[in-house]
């Protein structure tokens, strides 16, 4: 790919899933608030390509995203006790500030980092603990209206609305991923829920790989790994964007160490 690919909160923990695993698959333009450590950069990556800079920041942005094919929006306040004055400046406002830009540069397609707190709701005491366990048959898949936890979730679920109205009316190509527990080492297998919604970090960059690679017009796709344990079902990410994930938090033991092959 000739073009670049923007990412933006590039030094939070999904950005670095990403950088850490496919910082070499792209020509880069990086994109956080705060400067980024120098080990938070690949090697690959040219100084020049690396902006510090608000997403509320109109000028920044147009900047930013100049000649890009894709991004990757990651950018935002991820705090899920987050007040109303953050989500709305840094997740909403931010978020529609994103799209406008990459609308005017003609950018393709557009990867919004939703989260499983746009539907945390539907995890009610009528279905707890049963619904995080293998041989439980509930599954969110995408179709489902959003029932937000809190108000961060409320503001990814109007970043995935924001999401449907820059498509059908300016036909960019937009996927929302739900993502789910994304933690570099396994939750404790007593850990339930963590079990059931784990996204390993290798899992996670080959997912937003496969949103910037694959062809798809408007869609809503899970973000875990191929868990035993799941209420996510990861059929569309795999049947629309090539999904393959590697992972399962059943392959580790209750203090999340990989199982011995015996």
């Amino acid at each position: 790919m000739d073009q670049p690919v923007l990412l933006t909160g590039a030094g939070g923990r999904v950005g670095q899933a990403i950088l850490g695993h496919i910082g070499d698959a792209y020509d880069w333009r990086l994109l956080d608030r705060e400067p980024l450590p120098d080990e938070k950069i690949p090697e690959s990556v040219d100084p020049t390509d690396v902006y510090v800079a608000d997403i509320t920041d109109e000028t920044a942005v147009k900047n930013a995203i100049e000649d890009v094919y894709a991004v990757i929006h990651l950018a935002g306040d991820p705090r899920p006790e987050a007040p109303w004055n953050s989500v709305l400046r840094n997740n909403i406002d931010g978020t529609q500030k994103m799209y406008e830009a990459a609308v005017e540069a003609g950018v393709e397609k557009f990867a919004f980092a939703s989260s499983n707190h746009a539907v945390g709701a539907y995890e009610t005491e009528e279905r707890t603990p049963d619904m995080y366990r293998s041989d439980h048959e509930f599954r969110l898949n995408g179709t489902e209206l959003p029932r937000p936890s809190n108000l961060y979730g409320v503001s990814k679920a109007t970043g995935e609305t924001l999401g449907r109205y820059y498509h059908d009316h300016h036909g960019i190509s937009v996927v929302n991923v739900r993502i789910g527990n994304l933690t570099q080492h396994h939750p404790p297998r007593e850990y339930e829920r963590g079990q059931a919604m784990w996204l390993s970090y290798r899992d996670c960059a080959h997912l937003f790989e496969c949103c910037v690679e694959a062809d798809y017009d408007f869609e809503i796709v899970y973000g875990i790994s191929d868990n035993d344990r799941k209420y996510y079902s990861i059929d569309r990410a795999r049947e629309v964007l090539g999904y393959a994930p590697t992972d399962n938090s059943a392959e580790y033991n209750f203090k999340g160490e990989p199982l011995d092959d015996g």
